[in-house]
């Protein structure tokens, strides 16, 4: 059965001055319209490789993404992107920073009123309705997100693809933006990849968790489904015995990843000739 959205053993190698470097190896994945899908792993795994190929941002070397049974082979409305930082546009207004995206995506099929309209409509969501005429420096950082996301969702994605979207703002700021987000994804159905590092987001917003392996040749090591009943708090949550064994699923996964990587960096020292051995120092928390 064809998937809404589909990641087809997808594989990129860049050049580099020691040589060709792969960095995503076969990656397969197939999401349904409306899941919210997370993407966890260490450093240097390939997650915002993967997110800049389906935004098509990046091309594939091998494979390829199709999302409603078409290619992606470039940057389009159907595909919207929310970075760790908001990138707005400092000059423009909290209205005007939206509005631009509006005007981009619906000039010819929304009118002025409209489009107004559905400015403000999508500043509602991120709850900013008291800061239309606030610039990006008058107010803060959490804000900010909200009004990228906010731009993001005004352009009607078919995928939303959100890379670390909190992980630059502080854990209370951070709580609230993932209660909106779960609120604004339950209410509009948004088929959404999200990068983090953060195990208890990833468990508390995801219906499913896609937990990369070490790089080079990353691919999909491990596939979590999250069978958890929405909508979800989180207060309830941290005594419930499934969130906890799911989160410890993942926590496993990682910590076995970082053993891996640790060992395979101490077999690479040794044996490089040209490296004075020097005592290694590890702290266990």
């Amino acid at each position: 059965m064809t998937k809404y959205l589909e990641i087809d053993h997808v594989g990129i190698t860049f050049p580099t001055d020691n040589g060709p470097l792969t960095v995503l190896d076969g990656v397969n994945l197939k999401l349904d319209q409306g899941e919210f899908v997370s993407l966890i792993g260490h450093s240097g795994c390939g997650k915002s490789t993967v997110l800049n190929i389906v935004a098509g941002l990046l091309q594939a070397t091998e494979g390829g993404v199709i999302l409603e049974g078409k290619e992606v082979d470039e940057p389009g409305p159907d595909r919207a992107v929310v970075f760790q930082h908001h990138s707005l546009m400092p000059w423009l207004s909290v209205y005007d920073n939206v509005r631009l995206a509006v005007d981009q995506v619906f000039k010819k099929s929304k009118s002025k009123d409209e489009r107004h309209e559905w400015t403000l409509h999508n500043l509602e969501l991120v709850h900013m309705s008291h800061a239309l005429d606030r610039k990006p420096d008058e107010i803060s950082g959490g804000m900010k997100q909200r009004v990228g996301i906010a731009r993001a969702l005004a352009m009607e994605p078919k995928v939303l693809l959100m890379d670390e979207p909190f992980g630059a703002l502080d854990s209370l700021t951070r709580t609230h933006m993932q209660d909106s987000l779960m609120e604004i994804q339950t209410r509009l159905n948004n088929t959404v990849i999200m990068i983090t590092h953060d195990v208890d987001e990833a468990v508390l917003l995801s219906d499913r968790i896609v937990m990369m392996t070490n790089g080079p040749n990353a691919k999909v090591g491990e596939i979590l489904d999250i069978d958890l009943p929405r909508p979800r708090d989180r207060l309830a949550l941290a005594e419930n015995p499934t969130y906890n064994h799911y989160r410890a699923e993942v926590v496993r996964f990682l910590h076995e990843r970082h053993l891996q990587k640790t060992q395979k960096d101490d077999e690479d020292n040794d044996n490089d000739p040209s490296e004075p051995a020097e005592p290694v120092v590890r702290l266990v928390s």
